[in-house]
């Protein structure tokens, strides 16, 4: 690929909100979008779903929503599907809140309206609200092994109920429903938390989780690189680092 302005020889020109950067700003969009969709696309081997999934993701921790809308037709094209898609803005609630979350599911919601695809989607809900508590237990001992079995009435008593709620809310809310895996969940958590900085504790933690259901070291490295164009050196240099650092507690090199 070349930088001549074709958009047959630059097909991420195709992309609307891009394309409109070559009348006034050329050189650096030409640059930009060949390290980006050339460069570090073409670094691993990790597959284009899986990519384009971990940037949506980190899209949404950094809080880009007019990058997060540019890119959402081509994640379509190239494989994610709505329900992903819809999956990956509600489990962000969890770790951005939901005043961060709405403009990143109207942004959903009117591409998949253009689309012609019919809202809402099927539900992908497994818990009640009597039994969402039970079950996010068991997603988080799934991830993190036995010592969360308990870990939702641990703490002092005046703030235990916020264990209660990540055990019901973030894991029974979010973590048991279909549409991802629990691998998938743990990656793109990996990069909300990597995207939005000030996570470093969490990002340790979830890094192991991913470590230990077979998200290796490997895979999160290419995740990180997928999602540096899109987050910037020193939030991708601090995920290595933490990553690094949960690897090295676990034993892994």
């Amino acid at each position: 690929m070349n930088g001549n302005g074709d958009d047959k020889e630059n097909p991420w020109m195709q992309i609307e909100s891009l394309a409109k950067y070559q009348e006034t700003d050329p050189e650096f969009i030409e640059r930009l979008c060949r390290f980006a969709f050339d460069e570090v696309a073409s670094q691993d081997d990790l597959d284009v779903r899986t990519r384009w999934m971990a940037i949506l993701a980190a899209l949404i921790g950094c809080q880009a929503v007019e990058c997060f809308r540019a890119m959402l037709p081509e994640a379509f094209r190239l494989g994610v599907t709505p329900v992903e898609a819809k999956e990956i803005v509600y489990q962000s609630a969890a770790y951005l809140g939901m005043g961060k979350v709405f403009p990143f599911l109207d942004a959903a919601n009117e591409i998949l309206a253009q689309s012609g695809a019919k809202l809402p989607l099927k539900g992908q809900a497994t818990t009640t609200w009597e039994n969402r508590r039970e079950a996010g237990t068991q997603a988080q001992v799934d991830i993190f092994g036995e010592g969360m079995k308990d870990f939702w009435k641990s703490g002092p008593e005046e703030s235990c109920h916020i264990n209660r709620w990540l055990a019901a809310n973030c894991f029974g809310d979010y973590y048991t429903r279909t549409g991802l895996d629990l691998g998938q969940r743990e990656m793109i958590t990996f990069c909300f938390l990597a995207a939005q900085g000030g996570c470093e504790p969490q990002l340790i933690s979830h890094a192991a989780a991913n470590i230990r259901i077979g998200n290796d070291k490997g895979f999160l490295i290419k995740v990180i690189s997928q999602c540096l164009p899109f987050i910037g050196y020193p939030r991708s240099l601090n995920a290595l680092r933490c990553l690094n650092e949960a690897a090295a507690q676990g034993g892994e090199k």
